[in-house]
């Protein structure tokens, strides 16, 4: 049976894909209410919803979901049927340097946003993961029952948050959903992540950074198929389940490197080795039978026409990404 509901409390709405998961169901959903609860940090632009801020189904507020005030004043002042958490802490480069923000963001934001689920009865809280909980698997994909063996702090700080989840749908019947994404691309993304970064570097003929020896293999998912698989599991995703989502796009970061060199008229002179990541994982899989046998979704894009169309949106929308590499 698939699930209705009236107002959406999307958190970290302002981020690369709170803000599409945004923009899909506004267009999809338009008598739904939604509320975006971000803190605005660095990843958090209210450029990146410019398009729909006017929009009667829409409101913005600026908070911190590790605050739990401002948390109970929204669902004191609306009724609030789902919460979807996108809001984290997410770059494993930051969380190298300074953990404490993760573990505060990412496990104790969950956790105030779950306590406010209890005490008002919202009925549905769906967390947004990653892949990166799993660790590095040399052959073979992840299954959502395998264990996660998080290698960075960002990434245990993500697992942590689940397993927070988890505890409360066991312990006080919370009705929760857990989604692993593999790596997201497409328009909006802040610039510190691979794609944007080289684009917007490369159109500067800037060289672009490349880890250790580039074999470092992701599986790559266009933003809008994320968003479409996130929309199945919140309205017909199993209570308590957890979904893996990824598009079968496995490429090794060098091959995503030449690729985009290619798209941007640059040669390999572009490419500057640097030192390896400290624990970079090697390979990141997931197997999404689950998400295909019982909901029916599959990634609906093409991999190279949409890494095509992400580097037009980079190149036709300067002035969303040149005030950001300033920072």
């Amino acid at each position: 049976m698939e699930r209705q509901f009236k107002t959406l409390l999307v958190t970290g709405g302002a981020g690369f894909i709170g803000s599409n998961f945004i923009r899909y169901m506004a267009a999809k959903y338009p008598f739904y209410k939604l509320i975006n609860l971000d803190k605005l940090t660095y990843a958090g632009n209210p450029e990146n919803l410019r398009d729909i801020e006017n929009s009667p189904n829409y409101s913005f507020v600026k908070g911190d979901i590790a605050d739990a005030g401002i948390v109970g004043q929204i669902f004191e002042s609306e009724k609030i049927d789902a919460v979807i958490n996108f809001a984290a802490e997410s770059h494993v480069d930051r969380s190298i340097e300074d953990p404490g923000v993760f573990i505060q963001t990412d496990v104790y934001g969950t956790f105030v946003l779950l306590e406010a689920v209890k005490k008002y009865g919202c009925g549905m809280f769906l967390q947004i993961s990653t892949d990166e909980v799993y660790g590095s698997i040399a052959e073979g994909s992840f299954k959502e029952t395998d264990p996660l063996e998080p290698n960075s702090p960002y990434s245990a700080s993500k697992a942590g948050a689940e397993m927070i989840v988890r505890s409360f749908n066991k312990t006080y019947g919370t009705p929760v959903l857990i989604t692993r994404t593999s790596n997201n691309f497409g328009p909006y993304q802040y610039p510190e992540k691979l794609i944007p970064l080289f684009v917007t570097n490369l159109i500067d003929s800037l060289k672009v950074p490349l880890y250790g020896d580039g074999m470092n293999v992701r599986d790559w998912i266009y933003v809008e198929d994320n968003c479409c698989a996130l929309d199945l599991v919140l309205h017909r995703g199993h209570i308590g389940e957890i979904y893996n989502i990824g598009a079968g796009n496995e490429k090794p970061n060098v091959w995503i490197t030449k690729k985009l060199l290619e798209l941007t008229g640059k040669d390999e002179s572009f490419i500057k080795p640097v030192a390896d990541r400290l624990g970079h994982d090697r390979r990141y899989s997931v197997d999404c039978s689950k998400i295909e046998s019982q909901l029916g979704w599959k990634p609906g894009t093409d991999f190279e026409e949409a890494l095509k169309k992400t580097v037009d949106w980079y190149m036709a929308n300067e002035s969303w990404w040149r005030p950001l590499k300033k920072d």
